[in-house]
């Protein structure tokens, strides 16, 4: 446990643990805030979500995504970089033209990171658009079939094959801001066993098969981030229940068609504000673990 983030977060602690489901409420301000940086993809800019941050349009992000729900719990300034698309390579390289290299936001007095990557690089979230079939068996192709024919699972392997890009990032992050926690936050589960077809389209098979796939991706994100010290934040959990064949008002995570102001296959505003509890709750858990 790094002794300033101890330190800051004295006095948040000292009002107790906030459940998943918890009223989001300011908490006391410290002497000096926590300096929070955001880095990340689409799953954690919730892009749609409103109020946009007029800041960088490009990226989509929102002001209630995860980031900012968690800076508020925290009484935490944050600076919030995630950008809508983003790839490990747009941690440290311009995505847009005006864009900064995420990492451009570390500094040694940072005090948390948080960070969701990895669906991009690895095509995982192309692959839910691809596994779309709107009319039931036979007529369609399954995903699944396609991409484990031969016996090897192609998804699990770009997954595997990325997961040293990964390592690479975290020990980027501990660099650049030597005295912060970092936590890597999680993509939560998407549908549910067997899917709902025809309610959204995806085949018996083919929903498995993907939430698999973001599970395994979930797996490596867990097991990279114990490697390097990192916290990893479980979403699944949270997130049962709450996915997209769940009814409209319950769910976390938006369908192929939206019923809220958000992004296809990304999280809305509850499922925003329930990541960004959790990852309050992981700091202040882990601060006092320290």
């Amino acid at each position: 446990m790094k002794p300033a983030l101890r330190t800051a977060l004295a006095v948040v602690l000292s009002t107790g643990t906030i459940s998943a489901t918890a009223t989001v409420t300011a908490a006391p301000a410290a002497a000096e805030p926590l300096r929070y940086v955001a880095l990340g993809d689409s799953y954690a800019a919730a892009p749609l979500v409103p109020p946009m941050d007029p800041a960088d349009l490009a990226c989509l992000r929102s002001l209630a995504d995860y980031p900012h729900i968690a800076a508020k719990v925290l009484g935490a300034k944050v600076t919030d970089v995630s950008c809508s698309g983003a790839t490990s390579a747009h941690l440290s390289t311009a995505q847009h033209p005006g864009t900064a290299p995420q990492y451009d936001a570390l500094t040694p007095d940072t005090d948390i990171v948080s960070v969701t990557i990895g669906g991009n690089d690895t095509d995982l979230f192309d692959e839910l658009l691809g596994c779309v079939n709107i009319l039931p068996q036979p007529y369609g192709t399954s995903c699944a079939k396609e991409n484990t024919a031969g016996g090897t699972d192609k998804v699990r392997a770009r997954i595997d094959a990325w997961a040293p890009a990964f390592a690479t990032v975290l020990d980027a992050i501990a660099r650049r801001a030597p005295h912060a926690e970092i936590f890597v936050v999680g993509y939560g589960n998407y549908v549910r066993t067997d899917g709902c077809h025809p309610a959204q389209p995806f085949w018996k098979q083919d929903a498995n098969y993907l939430q698999g796939a973001i599970n395994h991706l979930g797996a490596v994100l867990r097991q990279t981030a114990e490697e390097h010290g990192a916290t990893f934040v479980d979403t699944y959990t949270l997130s049962i229940g709450h996915d997209i064949c769940a009814a409209p008002t319950d769910r976390y995570v938006e369908g192929v068609i939206p019923t809220r102001v958000a992004a296809p296959l990304h999280p809305n505003a509850p499922g925003a504000r329930s990541v960004g509890e959790a990852l309050a709750a992981a700091v202040r858990a882990t601060a006092a673990g320290g």
